[in-house]
């Protein structure tokens, strides 16, 4: 099968949305519905996940880059999570398809280093990993759990995230394996300043798995804009998609400027 590339919206912008870790496209409908005037949005179900079910690609950055840059035209790339490092990969590798880049709760190392101190613990990772093995959907819970953590109202954000973290189906096992091991490995850090594309990054200042100031420091890297949304945790486009999409607008803008000159 391949991967599964929903349009929507009708706006002069191209915008390619790919979500994180065990989840789908879907979960981005708040911000699909913000920027439907603005953008037409080819939002992707990542290989394992959603309607990709059944995708045979691998869950690593360069390979789903490639397959999404075949599945869409020349376009401003927005990652959340571990989608950020897909979207990031593909505007290092091909600006001249990824020509702008949007990364909203990202960043390009996930872990804690010693010149990494807003990373996360590796123990958690590890921790997730081997909970897989055992109780798959208590792991997935606990996730959830963690991304509704720092909203203004945790226990409504994590209700919407089990309502729609399965609507489309239960993620395959090995893509969740896969994905953890590339949270674990995955350092684009030095790569940043190569960024030939504009770049923007959004963090929700109450955010408890992406810290604020990690992406602040990407941004500073990258010479990209850096915006924190007020109030929102790890998925700000629940409760707060109008602050997103008004982070984007520059980057939205420089794109339609540059198509029309």
């Amino acid at each position: 099968m391949t991967l599964y590339v929903e349009q929507a919206g009708h706006g002069p912008v191209p915008l390619v949305l790919i979500h994180g870790w065990a989840m789908h496209g879907g979960l981005f409908a708040p911000l699909v519905e913000a920027l439907q005037a603005r953008c037409t949005m080819y939002v992707v179900d990542l290989p394992g996940h959603g309607r990709s079910r059944d995708c045979g690609l691998p869950l690593e950055p360069r390979a789903c880059a490639e397959a999404i840059a075949a599945a869409t035209p020349p376009a401003v790339w927005l990652g959340w999570s571990l989608g950020g490092l897909v979207a990031l990969t593909a505007a290092l590798e091909n600006p001249r398809h990824a020509r702008g880049l949007a990364m909203l709760c990202a960043t390009p190392r996930f872990l804690r280093a010693p010149d990494w101190p807003h990373g996360n613990d590796a123990a958690m990772v590890q921790q997730l990993a081997s909970d897989l093995e055992t109780d798959y959907h208590a792991t997935l819970e606990r996730f959830m759990a963690l991304e509704a953590m720092g909203s203004p109202d945790p226990r409504a954000e994590l209700r919407q995230l089990r309502a729609l973290a399965f609507a489309r189906g239960e993620p395959e096992l090995r893509v969740l394996q896969e994905g953890l091991r590339v949270l674990e490995t995955a350092d684009l850090r030095d790569r940043l300043p190569q960024l030939a594309v504009p770049n923007a990054w959004i963090a929700g200042r109450r955010d408890r798995l992406v810290h604020p100031l990690a992406m602040q420091a990407s941004a500073d890297a990258a010479r990209g804009g850096f915006t924190e949304v007020a109030h929102a945790g790890h998925a700000p486009f629940f409760g707060h998609a109008g602050a997103v999409a008004e982070a984007l607008q520059p980057l939205l803008a420089g794109f339609a400027a540059e198509a029309t000159a």
